[in-house]
């Protein structure tokens, strides 16, 4: 996939470390499945993983996590 972003790089498989911020909630994800460009380093993540990652920070906020650093796990 060409990168949206610098529209020169080709995106290639890779791990991206997301941060996601809510309300008082910090929530850090290492070691993410990605596409990442190898000319700006532009990190797309897909639309499932996104879902994931969105519902892991929704429960942590619930929990009333302030800031957790995690390791990405698959299903």
């Amino acid at each position: 996939m060409k990168c949206v972003i610098c529209k020169n790089g080709e995106t290639h498989p890779g791990e991206a470390t997301v941060t996601l911020e809510r309300g008082a909630t910090t929530l850090v994800i290492k070691g993410v499945p990605a596409r990442v460009c190898a000319n700006c380093g532009e990190e797309y993540v897909d639309e499932a993983i996104a879902a994931k990652l969105l519902q892991a920070a929704e429960e942590a906020a619930r929990a009333g996590v302030q800031v957790d650093v995690r390791q990405y796990a698959a299903a």
